[in-house]
C-alpha cells in the first residue's frame, strides 16, 4: 500500500518534496494556508548558486542541488531556468581574492574578470571595478512560477493540493504524529512533512518540540518592465540586481533583500534610484512594486532536514536557501521518508543539533 504523506507548505521546497514523493509512489497531499506557492518563495531574489555556501559541507549540498536542477529540467520541460552566470564583486578586493581561492580549492573555480570583460558580459553597467569574478553555471528562475510548475508535476503524478487550508496544529497519537488539524478536522497521514517556512517552529511546538529559528524580513524592489538591460546576475557592494523574464529589474542590498526598517517604500525607492544610476537605459524607469519576504532561517543559519527528536511520523525541512536547495532537499527528503535511507550530504544538517534545540 502506498505511504500517505502530508506536505505542509507549497513553496518551492514543499513543492519539490511533493513532486519527489509522488514520483516515488507516495499518496501525497499538499496543504497550504493561502495561495499556492507559499510566502517566502514569492519574495525571493531567486539566485541558484553555490557561491555563498560556507562552510564546505553547505557548499557541497548547494553544488549537488544545482546538478539536480539540471536533472529536473530534463524531467519537467515546463521548468524555465536561466543559466546566465553571475558577476561578483561585493567584497573588498582582498576578501574577494581569498573567497575565489577557497572556491578553486573546493573544485568550483570562478573566472577572474577585469573591467573590460565585465563590460562585455554586462555592457549596460555604468561603472565597474578593476576586477571581479564571474560564476559560470549559476542561474536564476521565477520563484512563484517554478513552485507552481513543480506542484503541477506532482498533481500529474496523483498528488492533491489543498490551498487556503491553514494547519492549526500537528495531530499526535501515542507519541506519533498522525496528520494535521485543519478547520475541517484532522487530515490523517502516515508521515507529515513540515515545510511551512516561518510557521514551522509554531507547528513543532504544538507537539512539544523546540526548534530555534528566525524569520528576518527582506525587501526587494521591482522596476517597471523594460527591454533587456541585464544578461545575468550582478552582485555589487550594497546592491544585487537581476532582470526577470517580464523585464523588471529586481534589486536588494544583497540576495536576501534589504531590512525594511519601518520604511519599506522609502527603501524601495532608494534601491530603484541606485538601479537607475547603475544600469544604462534604466533611467526614469521607475518603481513598479516592492515585496517584503520573511526568510525562514534556522537559528545557526544552516538548513535543518530530518526527523526532529526522532519523532515518528514527522519530518522537517527548513532552510533559507530554498531556491538553490529545493531539488536536492526534495529528493533527499522523499528518499529518507520512503526508504529510511539518509543521504550523506545531510550529515551535518540534523534538526536536533544543539544550536537549534
Amino acid at each position: 500500500m502506498a505511504k500517505r504523506v502530508i506536505v505542509v507548505g507549497s513553496g518551492i521546497i514543499g513543492a519539490s518534496i511533493a513532486y519527489h514523493l509522488a514520483k516515488g509512489g507516495a499518496e501525497v497531499t499538499v496543504i497550504e494556508a493561502g495561495e499556492t506557492g507559499g510566502l517566502a518563495t514569492r519574495a525571493s531574489w531567486a539566485w541558484i548558486n553555490a557561491s555563498w555556501g560556507n562552510p564546505e559541507p553547505y557548499f557541497r549540498l548547494r553544488l549537488k542541488s544545482i546538478e539536480h536542477w539540471h536533472k529536473l529540467q530534463g524531467e519537467i520541460p515546463a521548468l524555465a531556468i536561466n543559466w546566465c552566470g553571475g558577476l561578483i564583486w561585493d567584497l573588498p578586493p582582498a576578501e574577494l581574492e581569498a573567497y575565489a581561492a577557497e572556491r578553486a580549492k573546493w573544485g568550483h573555480p570562478l573566472r577572474k574578470v577585469g573591467r573590460g570583460e565585465i563590460h562585455v558580459i554586462e555592457p549596460n553597467l555604468t561603472t565597474a571595478p578593476d576586477f571581479g569574478y564571474f560564476a559560470p553555471g549559476e542561474g536564476m528562475l521565477e520563484p512563484l512560477a517554478t513552485a507552481r510548475v513543480l506542484l503541477d508535476a506532482a498533481t500529474a503524478l496523483g498528488a492533491e493540493v489543498l490551498a487556503e487550508t491553514p494547519v492549526k496544529w500537528l495531530a499526535e497519537e501515542h507519541g506519533r504524529v498522525v496528520g494535521v488539524m485543519t478547520d475541517v478536522g484532522v487530515i490523517h497521514a502516515d508521515e507529515t512533512v513540515v515545510a511551512a517556512g516561518a510557521q514551522s517552529a509554531q507547528l513543532l511546538d504544538s507537539v512539544g518540540l523546540t526548534f530555534k529559528m528566525n524569520a528576518p524580513a527582506g525587501l526587494l524592489s521591482h522596476s517597471k518592465p523594460a527591454r533587456k538591460l541585464l544578461n545575468g546576475l550582478v552582485m555589487t557592494p550594497g546592491l544585487h540586481i537581476r532582470q526577470t523574464a517580464e523585464g523588471r529589474i529586481v534589486a536588494g542590498t544583497d540576495f536576501a533583500g534589504a531590512d525594511p526598517e519601518g520604511n519599506a517604500e522609502g527603501l524601495a525607492l532608494d534601491l530603484q534610484a541606485k538601479v537607475e544610476a547603475m544600469v544604462e537605459g534604466a533611467e526614469g524607469l521607475g518603481l513598479d512594486f516592492f515585496t517584503v519576504g520573511y526568510r525562514p532561517t534556522p537559528a545557526d543559519g544552516f538548513p535543518a532536514i530530518g526527523r526532529p527528536d526522532e519523532r515518528n511520523g514527522l519530518y522537517l525541512v527548513v532552510t533559507h536557501s530554498g531556491v538553490t536547495l529545493a531539488p536536492a532537499l526534495g529528493l533527499f527528503a522523499a528518499h529518507e521518508i520512503l526508504s529510511g535511507t539518509r543521504d550523506p550530504l545531510l550529515a551535518t544538517f540534523s534538526p536536533d543539533r544543539p544550536t537549534l534545540t
